[in-house]
């Protein structure tokens, strides 16, 4: 890995790594669906911000997929961005499981009760399905906030015609997709921000849907902006 990869996948680490650890640790502490929606929004918002100039501020598998696709990322940075993302994922569920369980009261009892309940809080805060919503809405859904999240990645940092408004308008996309399809799918619309604390938690309920839909969201919106749209405006 050359040095500039290598910024660039710790910058893509430390984003990821925030996401995760921020998102799940809102969702804990119960604050509504609003304050979720903010705290993955802000968290994207100011992320983005602060790494956009070094890797782009991707975070996100579906994302890099759609930089491929479009032609903005060869193969070789692809795959690396999609490893760090899935590696810094991973690192953020079981952080939490330490923080949270990590006891020694010499009490077995005690010790495996709080290891468990660390578990359990990287597993609420993994995205799963609303109560009655089969695995093909979930999909469907999930492709479509995707599909929004990514369209405003290109139209807002790829254009060279982008406004420069920073990660704003990115994370006030996760905003807006989460207050939508929260209660539906959860509004993952990153594989990694459901693989890292289902690996940690063991919680894979339905996660088929989270790679499957964002998939399809993020190169289906690579496909129309990065293929059509930036080219016609030539």
């Amino acid at each position: 890995m050359n040095q500039s990869l290598a910024k660039q996948c710790v910058a893509e680490f430390i984003g990821t790594f925030a996401l995760c650890f921020v998102g799940i640790f809102a969702i804990h502490h119960d604050p509504g669906l609003l304050g979720v929606a903010l705290a993955h929004g802000l968290t994207i918002a100011v992320m983005a911000s602060a790494f956009g100039a070094i890797s782009g501020g991707q975070f996100n598998p579906a994302v890099s997929v759609a930089l491929f696709v479009a032609g903005k990322m060869d193969a070789l940075r692809a795959g690396a961005y999609i490893i760090t993302q899935l590696v810094a994922a991973t690192a953020a569920g079981f952080l939490i499981i330490a923080m949270m369980g990590n006891v020694c009261t010499k009490d077995p009892v005690v010790d495996e009760t709080m290891r468990v309940m660390s578990k359990g809080i990287v597993a609420a805060g993994t995205p799963d399905l609303g109560a009655g919503v089969t695995q093909f809405q979930g999909i469907v859904m999930e492709a479509v906030l995707t599909f929004f999240l990514v369209v405003v990645i290109f139209g807002t940092a790829v254009d060279s015609r982008a406004p420069k408004l920073g990660g704003l308008a990115i994370g006030l996309t996760v905003t807006l997709d989460i207050l939508a399809g929260g209660p539906i799918s959860g509004a993952a619309m990153n594989p990694a921000r459901t693989f890292g604390p289902a690996l940690a938690s063991g919680h894979w309920n339905n996660h088929i849907v989270y790679w499957i839909g964002p998939l399809i969201g993020g190169a289906l919106a690579g496909l129309i902006y990065g293929r059509f749209l930036i080219k016609e405006s030539k």
